[in-house]
């Protein structure tokens, strides 16, 4: 079986975290037998074909170097509101397409398509092949926002032979928006790298790990750290992760004479997140509309108990409410409270390291890859 993936994010070198989460299941694709490929734009001017581990990547060309910066960010929304992103994203659309049936010469019929993302990997799926689409969030609040887009994605879903989610909450809003049934063995999230997870001794500092945008809402984690030090003043704070807030969150951590309480690491290769997770106290997760909240399993996994909001999306799905983790309001008092409360807690950890064994196996890479060899023989017999 041959199966062409296309994707906008996909990881350009071993321990990128762009798309990270695909490439575990990829890989054990591959081990598998499945000949898979993937098909992403080009960033930057640096396109090409070559592989990763072993996965081998075709990178599109769809403009100058200076052109090539829609993918990999998580601004190609904001830059689609310009006419020369649109331009741009038109020209990638046609790239992805040209790429993935290349990819698919010689594969007769036993070929499939998997989009991960409607836009731009499903809209610029090849016709007449069958196609899987899996949605990850960010285009499930496009449909939910912008009236058109549910319009744009229509094609896409009505020819999709099988359509995955990646929460729980986005299948209710794909079906809700596109009149989609989706199964429950369809509702899957990706899984995570087979690496050593030691349990955490909670010996450390509470814990964000996320890229630093505003949907991530880390200065909530920050300000709410400054209230709970006023009761809890050994409470400290380690930021992994980097992004385009990061010059506000530094200015906010000094503004709130933090400077000694919390520290930056910069970004982090997936691999070496279980490191940072052995020591930490507690995790916090204030995102809201989140696709899944893969961080969050990992750190339940890790006896790392989890607070995160009550709009987190996705997260709803992996944290509980009490014991080995809280959901609460977004607000900074409430975040606080929670965190007073859950690094109070001596039995936090075991909690979270029960309700975290369920994910180790669900978000194996092993269970996720058949599931996905399952959707692939539906998608052919369909």
């Amino acid at each position: 079986m041959r199966v062409v993936w296309i994707t906008h994010n996909y990881p350009r070198y071993v321990g990128d975290v762009a798309g990270a989460f695909l490439h575990p299941l990829a890989l054990e694709l591959r081990r598998q037998g499945v000949d898979l490929r993937v098909v992403a734009p080009s960033d930057a001017g640096q396109g090409d074909s070559g592989a990763i581990e072993g996965v081998p990547v075709r990178r599109v060309r769809y403009g100058t170097a200076r052109d090539e910066r829609l993918a990999y960010t998580g601004r190609m929304t904001s830059a689609l509101r310009s006419p020369g992103g649109a331009f741009a994203f038109n020209r990638m659309r046609g790239a992805l397409r040209a790429g993935a049936e290349q990819e698919l010469e010689g594969a007769g019929a036993s070929a499939v398509v998997h989009a991960h993302w409607w836009i731009p990997a499903g809209v610029s799926a090849p016709v007449g092949v069958p196609l899987v689409l899996t949605c990850h969030g960010t285009d499930v609040r496009l449909l939910d926002r912008i009236p058109l887009a549910s319009w744009l994605a229509g094609p896409t879903f009505r020819r999709a032979k099988v359509v995955t989610t990646v929460s729980s909450v986005l299948a209710r809003i794909v079906q809700r928006r596109m009149g989609v049934s989706i199964a429950d063995d369809a509702v899957q999230p990706m899984p995570l790298p087979d690496v050593p997870r030691p349990s955490s001794d909670r010996s450390g500092d509470v814990i964000v790990v996320a890229r630093l945008t505003a949907q991530k809402r880390v200065h909530l984690g920050i300000e709410a750290l400054a209230v709970a030090r006023q009761q809890r003043p050994h409470l400290k704070l380690v930021i992994v992760g980097d992004g385009a807030e990061r010059p506000m969150l530094e200015q906010l951590v000094v503004g709130r004479g933090l400077r000694d309480a919390v520290r930056f690491t910069g970004e982090m290769r997936p691999a070496d997140v279980p490191a940072a997770l052995a020591t930490a106290t507690c995790c916090l997760m204030t995102a809201h509309d989140e696709g899944f909240g893969l961080v969050a399993a990992e750190a339940l996994i890790q006896g790392v108990p989890v607070i995160a909001c009550r709009d987190g999306g996705g997260i709803g799905d992996v944290v509980p409410s009490s014991g080995a983790g809280r959901i609460v309001e977004p607000s900074i008092a409430a975040i606080a409270a929670a965190l007073i409360e859950v690094c109070d807690d001596p039995t936090a950890g075991a909690a979270a390291r029960a309700e975290g064994e369920r994910w180790r196996e669900q978000l194996s890479p092993i269970h996720v890859a058949h599931r996905c060899l399952t959707w692939y023989q539906r998608a052919l017999h369909a």
